[in-house]
This record gives structure tokens, C-alpha cells and sequence, in this order.
């Protein structure tokens, strides 16, 4: 059983759909054992509360710098065994202290196809470049922003009309599968990495 933890910053959508994944059957192997958050009010804690995943809440401004709360959060992930992190939502470039603890196990969902629109608001950004395609991309996270080696991507075609929030539900739906269908092949070992370049075997 591969002990899981996720991290997330605001209304826990993907996070739900990982939880629900494992508790129906659909992702097999795995165990969410914990939910950490930056942000004390995100919705994603009701989420977690409701499906009964334990959370660890912490607030960065109240530690002396990223290495100081980067600590305390690995202790906490090393004392639940857990082996692989999933970023899904989390609004903070991670650090030394837990890319050191959990390198090449840290993995991260983006809504677009990188390397094109890192960083925030990436539906945003596609709108406002007006491109005909976006996306979704999960890949292992590194000390960059967004610049990891790429495990799996799927496009979303923009319409006409779209908004950035009917944008973002199209990309949110698609998200959902894909998130899961990565950590099942990363349970699985189906996931093969040489350099910036990852084939699934």
C-alpha cells in the first residue's frame, strides 16, 4: 500500500477526486494518508474533513522562513510513511528542505500544456494569448517553477466563447482523470525516468 499525501491551497476539487478514486476501488494500492494546507479557511478542509482525511493546516507566516515549515511538514510525512506527494492546487513553489526529503516522488497537476503558461492563473494566460489549445500536464516536480520533467499531458481545446471559468471547468474535468490515472501508474511502477524525458513501461 503507497501511503499518499496531497497538498492543496484552495477548494480541493482534484483532491476530492483522488479520495474518491480510492475509496470506490477505481485506484487501487493507494492510501491517502494526509491533506496539507497553507491556507486555514481553503475549502479543500471541508472536503478532507468530510471524506475523513486527517489534515495538517499550517500558516507559513508564522515560521521564520521556508525551511523552518518545510521541516515540521516532512516530520509529519515521514512519520505517516509516506511515499509519494501530490501537489494538486498547492500555490507555493516548493523548497530544498522536501524536494531533498522526496525527490522524484513529488509530482504536480497544471492546467496547461507546459512548458507554455507556468506559474499562476495559466487559464488566464492561455485566454489572453489567445491560443486554440490549452491542456493539462502532470509532471515530477524539480527546484523550477512548473519546469519538471513532463509524466503525461492531455489538451483542451478553447471555444470561442469561452470564459475563464467555463475554460477552467472544461480543464478541471479533465484534471480529474488524469491525476488519478498518474498515480496509478506511479503505484503501478509503470513510470521510467531518464533525465527530462519519462516513459511509462
Amino acid at each position: 500500500m503507497k501511503k499518499v499525501a496531497i497538498f492543496a491551497s484552495g477548494s480541493g476539487s482534484n483532491f476530492e477526486a483522488i479520495v474518491q478514486a480510492v475509496q470506490s476501488g477505481r485506484l487501487k494500492g493507494v492510501e491517502v494518508s494526509l491533506l496539507i494546507c497553507d491556507k486555514p479557511g481553503a475549502k479543500v478542509l471541508e472536503r478532507a474533513e468530510r471524506l475523513g482525511i486527517e489534515a495538517f493546516v499550517f500558516q507559513p507566516k508564522a515560521y521564520a522562513d521556508k525551511t523552518a515549515f518545510e521541516t515540521e511538514i516532512v516530520a509529519e510525512l515521514q512519520k505517516r510513511g509516506v511515499s509519494l506527494v501530490v501537489l494538486a492546487g498547492y500555490m507555493r513553489l516548493v523548497g530544498e528542505t522536501l524536494l531533498a526529503a522526496y525527490e522524484g516522488r513529488i509530482i504536480n497537476l497544471h492546467p496547461s500544456l507546459l512548458p507554455a503558461f507556468t506559474g499562476k492563473d495559466a487559464v488566464g494566460q492561455a485566454l489572453a494569448y489567445g491560443v486554440k489549445i490549452t491542456g493539462v500536464t502532470v509532471h515530477v516536480v524539480d527546484a523550477g517553477l512548473d519546469t519538471g520533467p513532463i509524466i503525461a499531458q492531455i489538451p483542451v481545446a478553447v471555444q470561442e466563447n469561452d470564459t475563464a471559468e467555463t475554460l477552467a471547468a472544461r480543464i478541471h474535468e479533465v484534471e480529474h482523470g488524469l491525476l488519478v490515472d498518474v498515480i496509478g501508474w506511479l503505484v503501478e511502477g509503470r513510470v521510467k525516468l531518464e533525465g527530462r524525458h519519462v516513459q511509462l513501461v
